[in-house]
């Protein structure tokens, strides 16, 4: 056969998994338009199934997120049952794998709950952990804590009632990673030397061993290092505890007024800034890609806007994603998205 009459094979057009990082990021997801963006992120009005469908292979750096919980009375935002919380979960976390860098993290804020009728607490949440692991695959990096003394004291019949059960104030922070070895820096999160490390490190300390057989050498007094390790509590402001203190009833933050001056429903579950911006600087650098499966009133797109990561955020409430522009100093729409180049 003549070589021009030669059959040619098919030419395979492959699409960049990443795109460049002068593109913006709503140009990652094809096929949604966007709710609103801004010069970093992108907002959808999404079930986040499909979004995280199109989001391409091992091109997210961090995926932070409070999903509703698994409480026992429903709420305004929806919540599953506690019988099908981890089926349920699980079908977005398959996908969250799947986008995850091989050095990205998936930072999940869950609270626990109690079961229904009686004064025993719910083992959903663990139930949950294990199937993250053991099914899907992800690792844990490490367990952390936030410690929110805003949170009501519930359910109402065992603390304030009967008075057989104490305030719950604590919510579980899982650090998954894809491998073992995700991306992280403590250097970007370290905190100001206690003034007890000061003193210390003015008097000094001489070599021994504790009775827990741990080494203390002379360096262990050092303040050189440019601040202390934090611990794995998360905290909004800095106080003699070693927890991740933060309260999330805010009623005087930008976002709460201008919802109120404007009539606007507030959510009534947010998280604070200084949650997400713990984990966005401790994961992430500059450009790097956050994405929020259950956005809400937005905080992790506005502090990840703040550091200068490109995010994601979809939400499937309307009132609660058109209030979360309030967050943002220069929102677009859908026809006057920021320049792609």
């Amino acid at each position: 056969m003549p070589a021009s009459t030669t059959p040619k094979a098919p030419v395979s057009i492959q699409m960049p998994l990443v795109f460049n990082t002068a593109q913006h990021i709503r140009l990652m997801v094809h096929g949604i338009e966007p709710y609103y963006t801004t010069n970093y992120g992108a907002a959808y009005l999404s079930d986040s199934r499909e979004l995280l469908r199109k989001i391409p292979d091992s091109s997210v750096d961090l995926f932070f997120t409070s999903p509703p919980y698994a409480l026992h009375f429903k709420k305004e935002y929806g919540n599953v049952e506690k019988e099908d919380y981890v089926e349920w979960f699980l079908t977005f976390a398959r996908e969250i794998f799947r986008a995850l860098k091989d050095d990205g993290s998936f930072v999940l804020n869950i609270g626990g709950s109690y079961n229904k009728g009686i004064p025993t607490r719910s083992v959903y949440h663990f139930k949950l952990l294990i199937a993250l692991v053991e099914e899907v695959g992800l690792h844990l990096a490490q367990e952390c804590f936030w410690y929110n003394p805003a949170k009501m004291p519930m359910p109402a019949e065992w603390v304030t009632v009967r008075r057989v059960r104490v305030k719950d104030s604590v919510e579980y922070v899982w650090w998954f990673s894809k491998t073992p070895w995700p991306k992280a820096d403590n250097r970007a999160v370290l905190r100001p030397y206690s003034a007890d490390m000061i003193r210390l490190n003015q008097r000094g300390v001489r070599r021994t061993v504790r009775p827990s057989g741990h080494n203390i050498k002379t360096s262990f007094d050092k303040i050189d290092n440019g601040g202390s390790i934090p611990p794995n509590v998360v905290e909004e402001e800095l106080i003699p505890s070693d927890m991740l203190v933060s309260g999330n009833n805010a009623a005087n933050d930008p976002y709460t007024l201008r919802c109120k001056e404007s009539n606007s429903r507030i959510h009534p579950a947010r998280f604070p800034a200084a949650l997400p911006e713990f984990f966005i600087k401790l994961i992430t650098n500059d450009g790097d890609i956050v994405v929020d499966p259950f956005a809400g009133s937005n905080t992790t797109g506005a502090v990840a806007e703040n550091l200068r990561r490109r995010w994601l955020a979809v939400d499937t409430i309307e009132t609660y994603l058109a209030s979360s522009k309030f967050r943002f100093a220069d929102v677009h729409h859908n026809n006057d998205a920021p320049d792609e180049s």
